[in-house]
Order: structure tokens, then sequence, then C-alpha cells
């Protein structure tokens, strides 16, 4: 297989990974929102479903822990890319802030 196909092949798998942990926050997000939404919508007391909403909490702080660990992961894979000579530009999500620099879009001059 070659090298540039195989990466863009891992690139695409990489992008679908972050955008799962992305929706699995959102999710769990609504899920806390809503837990609290209903809760008062009952007028019950804030102390009801607390061990529940601090176990969802607990599992929106993991999948953030998960976020920071893909998003170190995506920046060690664009380095391995270098390293191993793949120099094509990889397809993926280009709006990036302007102080990170692209690992999608790894500009050839760059490249020693």
């Amino acid at each position: 297989m070659e090298k540039a196909l195989a990466a863009q092949q891992l690139a695409n798998k990489l992008f679908a990974t972050e955008a799962a942990v992305d929706a699995a926050i959102t999710e769990a997000m609504t899920l806390l929102t809503g837990m609290m939404e209903t809760r008062k919508a009952f007028g019950l007391s804030a102390s009801v479903g607390d061990t529940a909403a601090a176990k969802v909490a607990e599992a929106i702080s993991t999948l953030a822990a998960s976020k920071s660990a893909i998003v170190v992961a995506h920046g060690e894979m664009a380095d391995l890319k270098v390293r191993v000579g793949i120099r094509t530009k990889l397809i993926g999500v280009t709006d990036k802030p302007p102080n990170q620099p692209s690992t999608q879009h790894l500009d050839e001059r760059n490249v020693a």
C-alpha cells in the first residue's frame, strides 16, 4: 500500500475519532443539562439525583481528558508523517485556529 494512501486512511480514522469524542461530550453535557432541568421542572430538591449527576459530570471530565489525548496523538501522528517521508497534504478539518500549526495541510516547504 502506498504510504500516502495509508496515511490518509489513518487520518480519516483519526478525524472520525475526534468527531465521535466531540459528539459524546456534547451528548453527555446535554444529558446533564436535561437532568438538572427535569429536576427543577418537578420542583425536586437539589439532592435528588445528585449522585447520578456527579457520575455524568465525572464521565464528561473523562471524555474531555480523552479529547485532549486524541489531540496530542493527532500532533504526534502529524510529526510521524513527516518522519516517514510523507509529503502529501492530507484532507481533513481546515478551520484550525491561526495560532496552531496545521497537521492536515503541512506545507512541504517546512519538511526537511
